[in-house]
């Protein structure tokens, strides 16, 4: 499975374009072996359990609740009993999966690394990104580009202020990995976003946003 990120503490695997809306999961592994972590079962889960192979599995954390991002959680379950992690502030998620809520903050342990949970709300209340060593994975937050979608000039606000107070601190060199498509850095987002920040917009903008064109 193609690695799009490792340090000497772990590595991350992406799977995708999976199921009918191309979305991405991700495998987070410990660079000593043990445990792992998978962020989001979309449809199209067996390749998640193709790649995960004999690994154990310690939590399953979905970034959000759209279904595109759990279509494949059945699949996902068939093969491994570990816990369900998302945001507090999240709905919408079935209450058989017996979700343990992560704060804002929270700390999720990949052998010796730890994920950090960063609470982002505008694609939805509960949207979370998880950062690890230089590497975010953004659910549908943050893409290549702009911000995930908006349902409203109120909610693109959100967003807005979840990106640039939460995640545009990193460190510039920060590789962003996004719930669809390719990659970026927060420096080359941060860089386009500033394009977008000097520039007069109608009161009601929401939608798909981008940085440089909207």
């Amino acid at each position: 499975m193609p690695r799009v990120y490792e340090d000497e503490h772990v590595s991350i695997e992406m799977l995708g374009p999976l199921g009918p809306f191309a979305n991405n999961a991700y495998i987070v592994r410990p660079a000593g072996g043990g445990p792992v972590v998978v962020v989001d079962a979309p449809e199209g889960a067996e390749e998640i359990v193709r790649a995960l192979g004999d690994s154990e599995v310690s939590h399953i954390v979905v970034t959000h609740s759209h279904p595109d991002h759990w279509g494949g959680f059945d699949v996902l379950r068939a093969r491994t009993r570990a816990p369900v992690y998302a945001s507090e502030a999240e709905t919408g998620l079935s209450p058989s999966w017996q979700v343990t809520p992560l704060a804002d903050g929270a700390e999720v342990r990949v052998g010796g690394a730890t994920m950090r949970v960063l609470h982002t709300p505008g694609h939805t209340p509960g949207s979370i990104c998880l950062h690890v060593g230089k590497a975010l994975l953004t659910g549908d937050t943050l893409f290549p580009g702009g911000p995930g979608h908006s349902r409203s000039h109120e909610a693109l606000l959100r967003e807005i202020g979840s990106i640039t107070s939460k995640l545009y601190p990193l460190a510039a060199d920060t590789l962003v990995l996004p719930g669809h498509g390719g990659g970026t850095t927060i420096g080359a987002s941060k860089a386009e976003y500033e394009v977008f920040a000097a520039k007069p917009h109608s009161g009601d903008l929401h939608g798909d946003v981008l940085w440089l064109e909207s």
